[in-house]
């Protein structure tokens, strides 16, 4: 099947070579928001313009895309807005990844070369698990979610939609992670995370909330 990467950036770069190594695709080219890169090649495959162009490759045969931009909201909005025009969203599976059979994936979904999803996990829409990421049993990752690399997710964790699971972060079993939270890099969570936190540290600790203020500050 045809299909387009939305993104040329470094995460379009890493879709790119996941879809190449997995060959199930031809990739047509990227389109990107940037205008000064369009007629640049990237991998051997050619910026083609924004995404106004879809309408003209659609009529070229192309009915699938993958949008490979790293921001959550903005991933999230651009699979709307291609679901909305018609077009398939099969995501990108490196097949050095290892996904149990159970598992359930959503559209537009990206699992990096090494990663790990195992039995009765659930992908929401949009998810990146990259490189090297582990995301154990029964897990339940909401649209949006990215898990970077090196990051590992314990059984019966559930992650709120648009929330970011920092590198080479580890959360152990059966918390809940709220919505837009952000893990920071080598946290070790140990205790639920509200919507829109960002915590740090071993063992995790809140440093920000949605009101951009430290929890002690928020509760005087």
């Amino acid at each position: 099947m045809d299909l387009v990467i939305i993104g040329a950036g470094g995460h379009g770069r890493v879709v790119l070579d996941i879809l190449q190594s997995a060959g199930k695709h031809h990739v047509v080219g990227f389109l990107d928001a940037n205008a000064s890169l369009a007629g640049k090649t990237l991998g051997g495959v050619p910026v083609l313009g924004q995404i106004n162009l879809l309408p003209r490759l659609k009529s070229q045969k192309v009915r699938a895309a993958v949008v490979a931009i790293g921001d959550n909201p903005t991933r999230l909005s651009y699979a709307k807005t291609l679901q909305e025009q018609g077009l398939e969203l099969p995501g990108a599976i490196h097949p050095s990844a290892v996904i149990a059979s159970s598992a359930k994936i959503g559209p537009n979904v990206v699992i990096a070369a090494g990663a790990v999803v195992a039995p009765e996990t659930q992908l929401g829409p949009s998810v990146i698990i990259n490189h090297g990421a582990l995301v154990d049993h029964e897990c339940v990752i909401e649209e949006g979610v990215h898990v970077c690399p090196g990051a590992a997710v314990a059984g019966r964790v559930r992650i709120g939609s648009s929330a970011f699971i920092g590198l080479g972060s580890r959360i152990i079993q059966c918390l809940s992670i709220g919505s837009s939270a952000i893990i920071g890099a080598g946290a070790v969570v140990i205790s639920d995370v509200p919507d829109d936190a960002t915590v740090v540290g071993v063992p995790a600790r809140v440093i920000r909330t949605q009101s951009g203020l430290k929890p002690e500050i928020c509760a005087v």
